[in-house]
């Protein structure tokens, strides 16, 4: 990913926050049949490895995990939220006109090799965990423990689990950073007129 210096997130416990706060990852490989893609939510588990493990599952129907051998390498894509930023927003505009539209966006690249697990007590704690970390949050959080006896090993047997080992990690906020006060002002301003207000937040942190 292409990531200039002023756009470049450095810090470990930002980028996790990103990857954690927008868990459904897009996740890529590359082998016989070219490339191959997968929407899926992934989890961090930090305390493994170098940087880190990021788990999670394919549906079992999936073939995708099938072409995923013991050296398959992967490209995992986190997308934050995301806006156009039209030039009006900028006071730039009214003084110079020297101003073009771009798109504000947040990302998280992470490439490792990919392990598959098909055993079904390691997916049945991993969609435990996986279950609890999202309900956690909730006013009545459901539990793995609220299905009947033995559904969940079912629901365990339909499903394969994957570990990918980080071993690079790109992170990149493009958030008006580049722009004079007054524009980046402007830009936050614009987007919340908008309704857009995630994005909006984002840009007013990078001052």
């Amino acid at each position: 990913m292409y990531v200039p210096d002023h756009f470049a997130i450095t810090d470990e416990a930002q980028v996790h926050a990103l990857m954690a706060a927008h868990p459904l990852a897009a996740l890529v490989t590359t082998g016989e049949g070219g490339l191959e893609a997968t929407h899926l939510p992934l989890l961090l588990d930090s305390s493994r490895g170098k940087q880190g493990v990021l788990q999670g599952h394919f549906a079992r129907a999936n073939t995708h995990w099938k072409r995923v051998g013991a050296e398959t390498d992967a490209l995992a894509i986190f997308t934050g939220a995301d806006a156009y930023i039209t030039p009006s927003w900028y006071p730039t505009k009214q003084e110079t006109g020297k101003v073009v539209p771009t798109w504000n966006y947040s990302a998280v690249h992470v490439t490792g090799r990919l392990t598959i697990h098909d055993d079904v007590d390691w997916l049945e704690g991993f969609l435990r965990h996986l279950t609890d970390i999202h309900e956690a949050e909730l006013p009545e959080p459901w539990s793995i423990d609220d299905a009947p006896d033995g559904y969940i090993r079912t629901i365990a047997r339909g499903v394969v689990g994957i570990e990918l080992e980080i071993s690079r990690i790109d992170a990149k906020a493009k958030l008006s950073q580049n722009r004079s006060t007054p524009d980046h002002d402007g830009v936050a301003r614009g987007l919340q007129a908008r309704g857009l207000n995630a994005v909006a937040a984002a840009v007013s942190k990078t001052r």
